[in-house]
């Protein structure tokens, strides 16, 4: 990849914007001192949050552009490649950033439960847009951060920056959450075209070629990352994206199942299951009867 940065540790990416390393696994950045850059790519080892207070520069990750304006997160898990496209003009990054290398949270509670913030996996159109008392926590939780980096180092540093970074984080859920319901209308029709997307899976040959079509697949084709588009479903429906799933594969097969001239075998392997049993299993389990049982007594 073309003008690509690698920022591994917390003290690569701490010098890159003319910032001191106080401590070596994690760091609050300003970002407006930093000298004006172009557009570029960067590698992330650090789960990295980035909370942007202008326009300048457009921020992408894989072939879409963040929904990245004034006054919003986005949040960078490490292993990502991020890029930023400021239409070939030199610009002046502003607003403020947190990094923490893995490292920093191994042994915590923070370290367990990491996996849980699935908004370090939402990839496009889907950052954080922050009310202003809103960003008043935020920049509230990076100040308590930054004091315990301003004072030395001791037994209890570690912990008491790690649990400040998890309030951060249990803020941004809760964020997220007003945000699914107050930007309705950017989510408008999702779980309509949800449906329809798999009602139209099925009527194809697409089961017998991909298989049973996973969360992942359905949110590409949505043009969602796979965590964005399991959160908005569950807050919308109250139930998993894989379980939206698995319901409408049953839905086809009672259908299907009426169809006496084929066995269950045949239409396990039609809504594409590799195998009958696993058809079988999952159908008794959802419906209470086997297919057969299902056949039989309607």
């Amino acid at each position: 990849m073309d003008n690509l940065r690698r920022f591994d540790t917390v003290s690569e990416y701490n010098a890159f914007n003319n910032q001191e390393t106080l401590h070596p696994l994690v760091s609050v950045l300003d970002l407006s001192k930093a000298n004006p850059r172009a557009a570029s790519n960067m590698y992330f080892g650090c789960y990295t949050v980035f909370l942007k207070d202008v326009k300048c520069g457009d921020l992408r990750y894989g072939r879409a552009t963040y929904d990245y304006q004034e006054g919003t997160l986005v949040f960078i898990a490490p292993g990502q490649v991020v890029s930023v496209d400021s239409s070939g003009e030199v610009y002046q990054p502003k607003g403020y950033a947190l990094v923490f290398h893995p490292d920093l949270i191994h042994g915590t509670a923070l370290g367990r439960h990491i996996q849980d913030y699935t908004f370090f996996g939402y990839q496009s159109n889907e950052a954080l847009h922050l009310s202003e008392r809103e960003r008043r926590i935020v920049m509230d939780c990076l100040s308590k951060i930054e004091y315990e980096l301003e004072h030395a180092v001791d037994k209890h540093s570690k912990r008491l920056i790690a649990s400040n970074i998890e309030l951060l984080l249990n803020y941004c859920v809760r964020f997220y959450d007003r945000q699914f319901i107050t930007r309705d209308n950017a989510h408008k029709g999702v779980l309509e075209r949800f449906e329809n997307l798999l009602n139209e899976y099925f009527q194809t040959e697409k089961p017998q070629t991909i298989g049973l079509p996973s969360v992942a697949y359905c949110a590409g084709e949505l043009n969602l990352s796979a965590n964005y588009f399991g959160d908005l479903i569950k807050k919308e429906t109250g139930q998993s994206a894989q379980v939206y799933i698995q319901s409408k594969v049953i839905d086809v097969a009672k259908e299907r199942i009426f169809d006496q001239s084929k066995s269950v075998s045949q239409i396990a392997y039609e809504l594409g299951f590799k195998y009958p049993q696993h058809f079988t299993r999952l159908f008794k389990q959802r419906v209470g009867l086997s297919p057969n049982d299902y056949r039989i007594l309607n």
